[in-house]
């Protein structure tokens, strides 16, 4: 049986094996995924030349992750067991879940990335932190959201060539690093009014240098579950037309907002 407390604390995530109760969920959600990637009301969350859809928070699910209209049942298994119990999470609420949505040909260039950003997604598979926000005209970045983790469920099957999920090995720790020294002697209450981007930059940087980076694509009724302070991307479509890879994706605020509880977790 794997440590998934070491794997997440050393690693920066865990995966957890097929199970039927996440099956259900997922079984239940991929219809809904579906439908939602297709509304027209969604799509303004087509990106990447439509090889993409970002979908974030689409899923009108309830508190315990239900969509009771749609007959997806609650989130229940040994992935939401661990972060309720081993990682001390208890009775939170489950955001509205991002749904994901990876096709054949991913990425292409779409109007609304420069030559410069679509570089990185091609050469760095657009690796990021969530939660960092940029801010406009000159994409400085600053702290916006402080989630607790972010669970991964897999609404198909899929194998690490159809735009696999991508972690950098040990991220996290850099990351806390970089952001504890940026922050240190400054009242926590005030670090979301702070520019972190250089420190983020230099950070992510060293990941590139350092850390490796694993592909995972867990198959139908898996989950995995991230430190939100990882670096991850989507990898490029390597293999032939198929069915597109759909992900949902949770990352519930657990620390009330509290930034310092955010970086200490």
């Amino acid at each position: 049986m794997p440590d998934h407390l070491s794997e997440y604390t050393t690693r920066g995530w865990t995966v957890f094996e097929p199970e039927p109760a996440m099956l259900s969920w997922a079984e239940a959600c991929a219809p809904v995924a579906a439908q939602l990637s297709s509304d027209p009301v969604h799509i303004h969350w087509w990106r990447c030349d439509g090889t993409w859809f970002a979908g974030v928070n689409v899923l009108p699910n309830a508190a315990d992750g239900s969509v009771i209209e749609s007959r997806v049942p609650a989130l229940s298994g040994a992935a939401t067991s661990f972060v309720r119990e081993s990682l001390g999470y208890g009775a939170f609420a489950f955001d509205a879940a991002q749904i994901s949505i990876v096709t054949p040909g991913y990425p292409r260039q779409g109007i609304e990335e420069t030559d410069a950003a679509f570089r990185y997604r091609v050469k760095r598979l657009a690796a990021h932190v969530d939660g960092l926000e940029r801010i406009m005209p000159d994409r400085r970045r600053k702290l916006s959201e402080t989630h607790g983790f972010l669970l991964g469920i897999p609404l198909g099957d899929t194998t690490v060539e159809e735009g696999a999920f991508v972690v950098w090995e040990g991220s996290h720790e850099v990351i806390r690093s970089a952001f504890r020294a940026r922050f240190n002697g400054i009242p926590s209450s005030d670090w979301r009014s702070l520019d972190i981007t250089d420190a983020y930059t230099d950070a992510r940087r060293h990941v590139f240098e350092t850390c490796t980076p694993v592909e995972l694509a867990p198959g139908l009724g898996s989950a995995y579950v991230m430190h939100p302070l990882a670096v991850h991307g989507v990898a490029p479509w390597r293999g032939p037309d198929s069915t597109p890879r759909a992900i949902a994706y949770f990352r519930p605020d657990t620390f009330e907002g509290d930034p310092q509880k955010w970086l200490d977790q």
